[in-house]
This record gives C-alpha cells, sequence and structure tokens, in this order.
C-alpha cells in the first residue's frame, strides 16, 4: 500500500487530533504532539506505506508520542489543574439538561411503541422487567421494543449529523447535515 504524506494527514490528521486532545487536556500540547508524530511519519514514509493496517500504525506511533509527553514532563492526565471535577448533583443537572435538549426531540421523532418504550425505561429508570408488565407484553417483547427503538433512534442522529469516531468509539468530530434536526 503507498500512501503519500498528504493523503495520511486528510485522512486521518483531525481523528488523530482529538485523540491525543482526549489524552492531554491541553490544546497546544496536542498541536505539538501532532506536528510530532507527522514528523515521525514523514521520516518514516517507507515503513508506513509497508503497513497492512494503516489507522492501527498511526496510533502506535501517536500512543508512542503520547507515552513520551508524560515520561518527559512527569504529567498526569488527570492534573487537577486541567480536569475540572463536578459534583454528582451537577453531573445529574448536566446529563438532565443534555437529555431535554438533545435526546428527547429525537426520541419523540420515534413511532409510538419505540417512543414510549425508551421513555419509560430511559427517563423513567424502569427496569425492562417492569415494562413488560406495564405493557402487559412478554418480557422479550419488551427487550426486542427498547432495543429497536434505541436502534431507530440511532438512525435518527446518523441521519442528521455526520458522526465520526476513533477506533475506540469515541465520538471526534460532528458535522450537521443541515437538515433541521433538533
Amino acid at each position: 500500500m503507498t500512501t503519500d504524506v498528504t493523503t495520511i494527514w486528510t485522512a486521518f490528521h483531525k481523528e488523530l487530533k482529538a485523540f491525543i486532545l482526549n489524552k492531554t487536556r491541553n490544546s497546544a500540547n496536542t498541536d505539538d504532539l501532532l506536528q510530532e508524530v507527522f514528523i515521525k511519519i514523514i521520516r518514516n514514509i517507507d515503513k508506513v506505506n509497508q503497513v497492512e493496517n494503516l489507522r492501527h500504525y498511526l496510533y502506535g506511533i501517536v500512543r508512542n508520542a503520547i507515552n513520551d509527553y508524560f515520561r518527559n514532563r512527569k504529567q498526569t492526565i488527570y492534573d487537577t489543574e486541567i480536569v475540572e471535577k463536578f459534583t454528582e448533583e451537577e453531573t445529574q443537572s448536566l446529563n438532565a439538561t443534555i437529555a431535554d435538549c438533545c435526546i428527547k426531540p429525537f426520541i419523540n421523532k420515534l413511532p409510538s411503541i419505540y417512543r414510549e418504550a425508551l421513555l419509560i425505561t430511559e427517563f423513567q429508570e424502569v427496569s425492562q422487567k417492569e415494562l413488560a408488565e406495564k405493557l402487559n407484553i412478554s418480557y422479550s417483547g419488551a427487550k426486542s421494543r427498547v432495543q429497536r427503538g434505541k436502534e431507530k433512534l440511532k438512525e435518527l442522529f446518523l441521519n442528521c449529523c455526520s458522526y465520526q469516531s476513533d477506533i475506540y468509539g469515541n465520538l471526534i468530530d460532528i458535522e450537521n447535515k443541515n437538515c433541521g434536526c433538533p
């Protein structure tokens, strides 16, 4: 597989930058590390072109650069100046706000049987067994409704916005498709 640095940059720089920022929690250091990573890529382009899984190889370079960064500076990821700690009450309030303004409008677009199943299990904190009893359906039927509701909800999200995630499934970029979503 022959790949030039420009192609690698175009395909991976946002993803790698988000990964580095997640680890360092510092945008200036993130840019420095990303630059170091691409210098290593440029210097070793022959090795890069020989790998079978480019993404895996690039993340290996990034992880090594991050390890060197912390080893050289003797910092930890959870430096108290960097990570702001929220109280349990603040966390619950933030989660409720996000659910009300961002998630519920999508749930309200679902067909009624899935909307009802998700609202009851996810927002009223009712178990799926209790949902089955409440709706007078089988437990497996309740589980299926919740699962299908979640799948349909995911489709609504994906139809509204374009999401990119890293190899670990972490969200790294969102692009609104201007569909008028909530």
